[in-house]
């Protein structure tokens, strides 16, 4: 009876002993499981208004750029002006040797002065014809004679005359003026050379303004011109010149080409600088800063963003703190940011840093470190004229 009360208490004792272990054994897994779930910071998709800036190459031109070439051969006689200087319009710049011009003009000036005497002279012998006549004197067929010849005369006036402003012109074309204000180029020919009609003299540029041109690729030609009609910041330019620095001054895009590039893909615009200072020469480059508005733009910064085989991924955290590797179609990049064309959807959570340590699948235990418009924000500020990275 004693042996039987002893084998039953180690039954219990036993059994006791197996439920503490499992029991221990349970909450052992349980805290390794808990333990096994990593936290990872995780953003908030959100759409705000945004501006892109787009830089493209500058070829700067003058509003005005004009050749001066002689028109009328002979020496160069005087050179009135240096090469890089201003000038007016009207202002003589060159002149020719002009003697035998003089000797033309002074000839057909002679011409017609004759031409007119001898018409007077015919004018006077009509009317006395034309008396004759009327007292039957003599035959009407020599009034109409003396008026055919008289008629030529008038008409050889007016070759003499025509003759006349001819050479005045020749005469003209000895002065070179400048066809408007502006800054004179090089100046190849000194005095003394000889000259033929269309050798060049220099040429003349007006850069109180100045027109920037610049290729835009078909689709940014369509963003812009849906954005156009939202805002008119969206017409104005930015120039950065050849050393880096910014240009004072906005320019404004005036118009475009009408037709596309078949070889680049691409139509050029055209921009106005103001040009007081005359910092900006015709043929000097830059670069151009296109600005455009985005509305509802979905931003996400570039360490969210993971790249295989020339698309990129993010890690998407669903309502289960699942993690799940998406690909999304970028519109644009920057340094430290995407803009995000296709993909992802405002209000989805999304995996900040670490995503070298997630695998697709995978349960974190997400930290909310910040909306995507704060995280991103000091980026933005940061690169708001940043080089964009097309990734079409």
């Amino acid at each position: 009876m004693k042996r039987s009360k002893l084998k039953g208490a180690g039954i219990v004792f036993f059994l006791s002993a197996c439920s503490i272990i499992f029991s221990c054994s349970e909450k052992e897994k349980a805290d390794n499981s808990s333990s096994s779930i990593r936290e990872f910071p995780v953003i908030k998709v959100v759409a705000k208004d945004t501006i892109l800036h787009r830089d493209y190459v500058a070829d700067i031109k003058a509003i005005q750029n004009v050749e001066l070439r002689a028109r009328a051969e002979g020496f160069l006689e005087r050179v009135y002006v240096d090469e890089g200087k201003e000038v007016k319009k009207g202002q003589i710049l060159f002149k020719t040797n002009d003697q035998e011009y003089r000797a033309d003009l002074a000839k057909a000036k002679a011409n017609l002065e004759s031409a007119k005497a001898e018409a007077k002279v015919m004018e006077f012998e009509v009317e006395r014809l034309k008396i004759l006549v009327d007292n039957n004197v003599i035959s009407e067929s020599e009034l109409n004679l003396t008026r055919a010849k008289y008629d030529a005369v008038m008409a050889k006036i007016e070759e003499a005359r025509s003759a006349e402003a001819n050479a005045a012109v020749q005469l003209s074309y000895t002065e070179i003026r400048a066809p408007f204000d502006g800054i004179t180029d090089r100046i190849p020919l000194r005095t003394g050379s000889l000259i033929d009609e269309g050798s060049l003299l220099t040429t003349v540029s007006d850069v109180s303004s100045v027109h920037v041109y610049f290729n835009v690729s078909e689709r940014e030609y369509l963003e812009y011109i849906k954005a156009k009609d939202e805002t008119a910041e969206n017409n104005v330019v930015e120039l950065v010149l050849a050393d880096g620095s910014p240009y004072p001054f906005k320019g404004m895009i005036e118009t475009m080409q009408g037709e596309f590039n078949a070889n680049t893909g691409s139509i050029a615009f055209r921009a106005r600088f103001p040009n007081p200072s005359k910092i900006l020469k015709h043929g000097s480059t830059g670069k151009i800063i296109l600005t455009n508005r985005v509305r509802n733009a979905i931003i996400i910064p570039q360490k969210a963003v993971f790249e295989i085989q020339d698309r990129s991924f993010v890690y998407v955290v669903d309502e289960n703190n699942k993690v799940e590797m998406r690909s999304f179609i970028p519109r644009a990049r920057f340094s430290h940011y995407y803009i995000v064309e296709s993909g992802l959807e405002e209000g989805e959570s999304l995996v900040f840093e670490g995503i070298q340590n997630i695998e697709n699948g995978m349960t974190i235990q997400p930290k909310i470190v910040a909306s995507e418009e704060e995280a991103i924000q000091p980026l933005v500020d940061e690169n708001a004229v940043a080089e964009v990275v097309q990734t079409r």
